[in-house]
């Protein structure tokens, strides 16, 4: 698991931002970066996007997109993930959307979580099934993506920041 402290670290090094859009998470990984001394400089906010509204108004995901594929779906974590890193001027965008039950969702199962890191030169999208109560599967979901988002800052070690 990525500890929040080693995300705020390299980004600091790196000299790179960040923007969460979060829908099943809610604000969890915006806050655990945010309780990192020195998030102040990495951490330019973040979008609890929950309803597909939302999605669409603040993150300007496509309405039709939301309509035929529903929210949980690779593309919609894409999406959320650009729309974070344009909206809030961020270097790089962090998306979680998924299922965290009791009970399935749009007929994708509990557990099924899509997350995205968006940087200037592409999006990665990323596939997840856990398992557990609901509780757990938005803190697997939160540490997946903070694992996300550190292996897409160490790419950043070794390439200019504006190539990752």
């Amino acid at each position: 698991m990525a500890d929040a402290a080693d995300v705020v670290a390299l980004a600091v090094r790196l000299g790179l931002t960040v923007a969460t859009a979060e829908s099943l998470t809610a604000g969890l990984v915006a806050s655990a970066l945010a309780d990192v001394p020195g998030a102040s400089s990495v951490l330019q906010g973040g979008i609890v996007a929950y309803q597909a509204d939302v999605k669409h108004k603040l993150l300007d995901v496509d309405a039709e997109l939301l309509s035929s594929a529903g929210a949980v779906d690779p593309r919609v974590a894409a999406a959320m993930a650009e729309g974070a890193r344009r909206a809030l001027g961020a270097d790089i965008g962090v998306a979680t959307t998924g299922v965290a039950g009791p009970t399935p969702h749009q007929g994708k199962a509990v557990g099924t979580v899509f997350t995205a890191i968006s940087t200037a030169s592409h999006t990665e999208t990323y596939a997840h099934h856990f398992t557990g109560g609901r509780d757990e599967i938005r803190r697997a979901s939160r540490d997946a993506v903070l694992v996300e988002l550190l292996e897409v800052l160490g790419r950043g070690t070794n390439t200019r920041p504006d190539e990752l």
